[in-house]
């Protein structure tokens, strides 16, 4: 397996394009609309918001999916769809929109949307502006950059990642982009992700290897602790590799599930690296628990608690911080086992031993937080089990960011 270019365009027969249409009207250099489409159908399957308050476009998409087949994306910033005048019929209109300018049944196009909550969607400058994003769609990467650009609100950068593998024998690839800043918690991640590949793979199975894949990459990322009305990660397969048809869960299923995951996680750090006014990257590995779920739970905690992110921020290796979050996550386990050390590329240092903090050097433990990447490492004394989750710390500009959101 191999990182390529590419994004969503990296695998055959996908195209992509993104343009201002007028949903931003306070920038208008900021692309605002994305469009995906692939050359043939595709077998479809995604994963949405745990929010009991979820934006229209999830419900449209929700109905567009039973028969598990999709062809189109399209998905719009600056503007959520979510308790809006309108909103299941205006995301309607958009997937209507796409699809007479396609050729093709409304019912496969799926629709996205995110930014401001509660405002009603100009769906008109998104209808106008469909065909000029038919005619950009573009199999280059400058496509899949347009839509990474397009799908933005608070983001400093775009996310997108493309692997290349080997599935039954054939080449296959895959890419992705995603948008994820702010609203990030644990509970499918937060943000908006569209995947694409051209492996041959049944609706059943795609729909497996999503769920196989949230589990250990999206749902292990936490910037704020909020989970948005518009969390959506879709995934479309063309099967233009020609592989044979992936339809249970063997060895070629295997090696199409490594490739998704690998690329979903690296998906998932760029969305908590980019935390809203986030300077650090943090990376908690729990090892020794009990079992996954335990570790899971203990290393979630700790990349939630907003005192844990403060003292990242200060460069202070405040390990009883560390200990605090794992002692109310809600598991059972020994304090006096536990074992923590703070690590990045300056170096790595122990910090706390079987639950007693030591005399380790304040200044080199600094300047290990002082880099972007920083690791919490924890060793639990319990079992075998381990899990890796990844947030950022919190800053000044967090609150800045969204004191003005709205406005």
């Amino acid at each position: 397996m191999k990182l390529i270019d590419g994004g969503v365009c990296a695998a055959q027969g996908f195209r992509a394009s993104g343009l201002h249409a007028g949903v931003k009207t306070h920038n208008l250099q900021k692309k605002d609309v994305a469009l995906i489409v692939s050359d043939v159908d595709c077998a479809a399957a995604a994963v949405f918001t745990k929010n009991v308050v979820k934006a229209a476009p999830i419900h449209v998409d929700k109905a567009h999916l039973t028969d598990g087949r999709a062809r189109a994306i399209i998905a719009n910033s600056g503007n959520a769809n979510a308790c809006a005048p309108m909103g299941k019929e205006n995301a309607e209109a958009e997937c209507a929109a796409v699809a007479k300018a396609l050729g093709i049944p409304a019912e496969n196009v799926l629709v996205s949307s995110t930014g401001v909550i509660g405002q009603t969607l100009p769906v008109k400058v998104i209808e106008d502006a469909v065909p000029e994003l038919v005619k950009n769609l573009t199999a280059s990467a400058e496509g899949s950059d347009a839509a990474a650009c397009a799908i933005m609100t608070t983001d400093t950068v775009k996310k997108e990642v493309a692997v290349e593998t080997s599935v039954g024998g054939k080449t296959v690839r895959m890419g992705g982009i995603a948008k994820g800043s702010g609203m990030i918690h644990p509970n499918m991640g937060t943000m908006l992700c569209f995947l694409t590949t051209d492996c041959a793979i049944s609706s059943e199975m795609i729909h497996a290897a999503l769920l196989d894949t949230v589990g250990v990459s999206f749902n292990r990322i936490s910037v704020d602790g909020d989970t948005s009305t518009n969390d959506t990660c879709c995934v479309l397969a063309n099967g233009l590799a020609g592989n044979e048809l992936i339809t249970e869960k063997n060895a070629a299923y295997g090696e199409f599930l490594e490739a998704l995951q690998t690329l979903a996680i690296a998906l998932a750090k760029k969305m908590a690296s980019d935390g809203e006014g986030a300077k650090h990257l943090v990376t908690c590995t729990v090892t020794g628990a009990a079992d996954e779920k335990t570790a899971e739970t203990v290393c979630k905690s700790v990349i939630s608690s907003t005192l844990t992110k403060a003292a990242v921020f200060g460069a202070d290796a405040n390990w009883g911080r560390v200990l605090c979050a794992m002692g109310y996550s809600g598991v059972e386990f020994d304090p006096e086992k536990v074992n923590v050390w703070f690590a990045s590329t300056a170096g790595s240092i122990e910090v706390c031993h079987q639950g007693r903090g030591l005399d380790f050097d304040e200044m080199l433990a600094k300047t290990i937080l002082t880099e972007h990447d920083v690791e919490i490492n924890v060793q639990m004394g319990e079992g075998k089990a381990a899990c890796t989750c990844w947030g950022c710390d919190i800053t000044y500009d967090y609150i800045k960011i969204n004191g003005d959101y709205r406005t």
